[in-house]
């Protein structure tokens, strides 16, 4: 027959380290009841055993009283050669090391088994331990949990004391699809398990890092997939990209070699411990696959356009320069010149009249109008109540061709335009020059948009963006790729890692090309670009964009050669006109190149 032993079911046990402390047991103050009550002798009389039944109920009556006034009391049925304890384990060792690896096995038994309820009830703390198992399969997204004791030595600490050392294997995922990569992580861990005083009964001594080490109660497990690292990038020859000791060249080389593009390596499987808003602790990852590296990484960029382009924006401040190769949509050369500052691919500023190419592109693939449309440059312009004054005043008559307003850059030509252009900016920017949208143009799998036109501009806002200005937003990468586009006739995303996918767009109609191809040449011949010197290959188109609140506006210049396969992008910051600052540097670029 069994024994009825008193446990108190707040008992716990005090962890020698670590962030987190259980609180010692409390010891029940009743003794064992026995199996069978005391005898108390025949009575005499009918009358005197009713006296002591009624004396009996009296004893039972304060007993559970007293009971009752103690919180938390259960009780824990202790059957021969095992235990059905509520909570806790009565083992049936010879020694107190045996004894602390059965309630250890017990509890990884039904711990790995998926029973957390009963692996909790092993542990003095049952409703924390728990909510951190069930933490544990969550995050890890736990798919298979085998585990064993090793071993387990005398802990400090006053009673029966051991600390159990158990190895896990815990076969984690980066999700709990079929599909996710999962790997097996193998580990040890060890837990504090102790004889609760005055009883047999053993707990386990909850701590979060019963489950793994280091775990404390703000943190948690979690299996994460790690992109492959890049050892070292190098231009198309192999120099080591920081050479160059250019920003932008010196931030790609550092953001490449943090995650390899995709399609490049293979991914990695780790298990770290996160913060509760899912942040890294640092120092904390466990490697169960490793990542495929890349040793090394070879952009595009070719070391004489580099050279080139370093030189040329080397006569001025605040300059930057991107040049393209319009038949593939390699970046051949990322140069700046304004300290830490990356212009050539995170500027964000007005395109001023380089913008008038796609403008252009939008009225005559549309059949608004042609290259040699009559089209008057008004020396100003009002549109809802906004008026727009042409620099210097200058004005070009009624019967003026369209391909002379570009040449001349006269922007009331393109201000009087607006009621044509409701949506069709923003639409023939993304449709043939493939903008306003995300690019991946190879620097891990950051993916950003570099030009930026709202589809909802109208009116006056709509006016202004059809010379350059506005809302819109442009860096001399999306430029330089504005240009390529029109000397292939069809838009190849820049990217910077061959066999990057690349964003499509629809080729330009082939009238639209070849009018856009007569206007760009005839900036250089008897427009802005006229006095640059540029030679008889070059087409381009000029731009200047007044800033508000900056001394002196943006210059703005693209071009293209076709005879070198080569489209250039030159932004120089708070300089001047377009043909005065940038165009020089695109000149010199091109001479040297």
């Amino acid at each position: 027959m069994g024994t009825v032993t008193w446990v108190t079911s707040d008992s716990g046990d005090t962890r020698s380290s670590g962030p987190w402390y259980a609180s010692d047991p409390s010891t029940s103050p009743f003794p064992a009841v026995g199996s069978e009550p005391p005898r108390y002798g025949r009575p005499r009389r009918q009358q005197r055993r009713r006296r002591q039944r009624k004396g009996m109920i009296a004893l039972i009556a304060a007993a559970v009283a007293v009971v009752a006034a103690i919180a938390a009391v259960i009780v824990v049925v202790v059957l021969p050669g095992g235990s059905t304890n509520t909570t806790g384990f009565v083992p049936t060792g010879s020694s107190p090391d045996q004894d602390a690896q059965q309630i250890t096995s017990a509890f990884l038994t039904a711990w790995t088994a998926g029973d957390l309820a009963q692996a909790a009830r092993y542990t003095d703390h049952p409703a924390a331990a728990q909510t951190a198992l069930a933490g544990y399969q969550k995050y890890l997204h736990l798919r298979k949990l085998t585990g064993a004791t090793q071993s387990a030595t005398a802990a400090s600490g006053s009673g029966t004391r051991e600390s159990v050392q158990y190895s896990l294997n815990a076969k984690v995922a980066t999700s709990d699809a079929a599909t996710a990569m999962s790997g097996t992580w193998k580990y040890t861990s060890s837990l504090v398990a102790y004889q609760q005083k005055n009883s047999q009964v053993w707990y386990i001594a909850w701590a979060p890092d019963v489950m793994a080490p280091n775990l404390t109660a703000t943190t948690h497990l979690a299996a994460v997939s790690v992109a492959p690292q890049v050892v070292g990038v190098s231009d198309a020859n192999g120099n080591d990209l920081t050479s160059y000791k250019d920003a932008g060249l010196t931030n790609i080389a550092s953001d490449m070699m943090k995650q390899a593009p995709p399609g490049k390596g293979t991914p990695g499987l780790y298990v770290e411990i996160q913060t509760a808003k899912g942040q890294l602790v640092q120092n904390s990852q466990a490697v169960v696959i490793a990542p495929n590296n890349i040793p090394s990484l070879t952009t595009t960029i070719d070391p004489n356009a580099e050279s080139a382009a370093r030189s040329a924006v080397a006569m001025r401040h605040n300059s930057a320069m991107v040049v393209i190769q319009p038949s593939s949509g390699k970046i051949l050369a990322i140069a700046n010149n304004a300290g830490f500052n990356d212009f050539a691919l995170t500027a964000q500023v007005a395109p001023g009249s380089t913008m008038k190419v796609i403008t252009s592109t939008a009225l005559i693939s549309s059949g608004v109008l042609s290259a040699s449309s009559g089209v008057a440059c008004p020396a100003a312009y009002t549109v809802q109540g906004i008026t727009y004054h042409n620099d210097n005043n200058e004005t070009l008559p009624a019967g003026t061709p369209f391909l002379t307003d570009f040449a001349q850059s006269c922007n009331n030509a393109f201000t009087t335009q607006w009621p044509h252009l409701s949506g069709m900016l923003a639409r023939t920017a993304k449709q043939y020059y493939g903008l306003n949208q995300n690019w991946n143009i190879g620097i891990g799998s950051l993916s950003a948009s570099y030009f930026n036109a709202p589809a909802s501009a109208s009116g006056s806002e709509l006016a202004q963006e059809a010379f350059g200005e506005g809302s819109l937003v442009a860096s001399p990468l999306a430029m330089a790729s504005v240009a390529a586009t029109v000397d292939s006739g069809s838009f190849k995303q820049p990217v910077l890692i061959p066999g990057i996918k690349q964003v499509t767009a629809t080729p330009l109609p082939g009238s639209t090309d070849s009018q856009l191809k007569q206007m760009m040449r005839a900036v250089v011949t008897s427009g802005t670009a006229a006095g640059i010197g540029f030679g008889p290959n070059v087409y381009a188109k000029t731009g200047t964009a007044d800033i508000q609140g900056q001394e002196q506006p943006n210059s703005w210049l693209i071009a293209f050669d076709p005879t070198k396969d080569v489209a250039v992008g030159c932004l120089v910051v708070n300089a001047g006109y377009g043909a005065q600052f940038a165009g020089p540097e695109v000149k010199s670029f091109l001479d040297k190149y």
